[in-house]
């Protein structure tokens, strides 16, 4: 589900550290007015790393989450361009980089919180150097199968249930195999 972002006469009414609060008044189908409120958040970039035939996946820890599979990936920064930031956090969180990068998908997943994701495939991947991991993350880099990878995405220890319901929708329409190409880039 796509939902739409925060509208433009909303108020910050509280400036948290990732979270920021917004309420506006907004006229009912009554014609009377209710306070609505929405969350805003840096949006996220996501990155499917290819090696070859073969999918690069962290096994992350941090400290208020048990260790589970997961994309990398992270915040965008103010001002950074999501496939600025999906290069940074790729090279930052595995030590890799690519040259061959394209957007997939992005989601606005949910109504009262203004967060898109952004899901990038950077295929080719190649070793730069060691990972430079923030102080809050532990992550063990996977390669894994493309089937091993389908199977991983769509269980409970994987973060980022919007791939997970992608995934789960094109396997039931048949157009899995399509991904799987344009991941490759086959």
């Amino acid at each position: 589900m796509n939902s739409t972002p925060l509208p433009k006469h909303a108020k910050k009414v509280f400036a948290g550290v990732i979270f920021d609060v917004y309420q506006w008044p907004q006229k009912m189908y009554d014609g009377s007015t209710e306070t609505f409120e929405m969350l805003k958040r840096p949006d996220t970039a996501q990155v499917i790393a290819t090696r070859g035939d073969k999918i690069l996946l962290a096994y992350e820890t941090q400290p208020t989450k048990g260790p589970a599979y997961t994309l990398f990936g992270g915040r965008v920064d103010k001002g950074e361009p999501p496939l600025t930031a999906a290069k940074r956090e790729l090279r930052e969180e595995s030590g890799f980089v690519s040259n061959d990068w394209e957007l997939l998908k992005s989601w606005r997943p949910y109504n009262k919180i203004d967060w898109e994701i952004f899901l990038y495939v950077a295929r080719d991947c190649q070793k730069m150097g060691a990972p430079t991991l923030d102080p809050g993350e532990q992550i063990e880099l996977k390669e894994v199968s493309w089937g091993e990878f389908v199977e991983i995405v769509t269980q409970e220890k994987f973060w980022g249930k919007e791939l997970t319901c992608h995934l789960l929708r094109l396997k039931l329409s048949g157009k899995i195999e399509k991904f799987r190409g344009q991941i490759f880039g086959k």
